[in-house]
């Protein structure tokens, strides 16, 4: 990639998505976050915590509020990142050049949409929707999480102004697949 590479990362909040965020940044690409609240429970603290982190990494933030007939909870939410990588399309895609956009996913989920499978499979309708104009890049997808949050460290990106609780808790609910994964790193907060 080039220094006039467009970057929109898929924030959450998360550490991962933060990661990805100055990943790129420090690689001299342009890039801007974009958060998609679909009904998530954890949309309110999620949205606080990737405008913290955008605001201290002195990226803009698009916002995306999609109404759904539900509100969704914990574990694997079926197309979720397929959803999200369209919104970031739409969003930012329609209204200027978009080389790529990017999601902080890791090795080591049981989510589909976190495997490189997936990856490979949305990459390819980007592309063929933006007539190869746009990827879809995931510069962790090799990385366990322990080696994502090793980066953060080594980087000094604020994990503590992160969240990561599927259930929306504060404080996070300690039993969900992310606060299990922070637990185990010692970051839960």
């Amino acid at each position: 990639m080039n220094l006039t590479t467009q970057i929109a990362v898929l924030l959450s909040g998360g550490m991962d998505s933060a990661a990805c965020a100055h990943y790129f940044q420090k690689r001299g690409q342009l890039v801007r976050g974009i958060f998609v609240d679909y009904g998530q429970k954890a949309a309110l603290p999620e949205r606080n915590a990737a405008e913290r982190l955008s605001a201290l990494l002195g990226i803009s933030l698009s916002t995306v509020q999609v109404k759904t007939p539900e509100s969704f909870g914990t574990g694997e939410i079926s197309g979720r990142n397929a959803f999200l990588v369209f919104c970031g399309l739409l969003v930012v895609g329609a209204q200027e050049r978009l080389d790529a956009i990017a999601l902080g996913i890791h090795a080591g989920t049981p989510y589909y949409d976190c495997s490189p499978a997936f990856l490979e499979t949305i990459g390819r309708l980007v592309a063929e929707y933006t007539d190869g104009r746009t990827r879809v890049v995931a510069p962790f997808i090799d990385w366990t999480k322990q080696e994502v949050f090793e980066y953060c460290t080594e980087a000094g990106i604020p994990i503590e102004v992160s969240y990561s609780c599927e259930a929306g808790e504060m404080p996070p609910c300690g039993s969900c697949l992310s606060c299990r994964d922070r637990r185990m790193l010692s970051c839960l907060s």
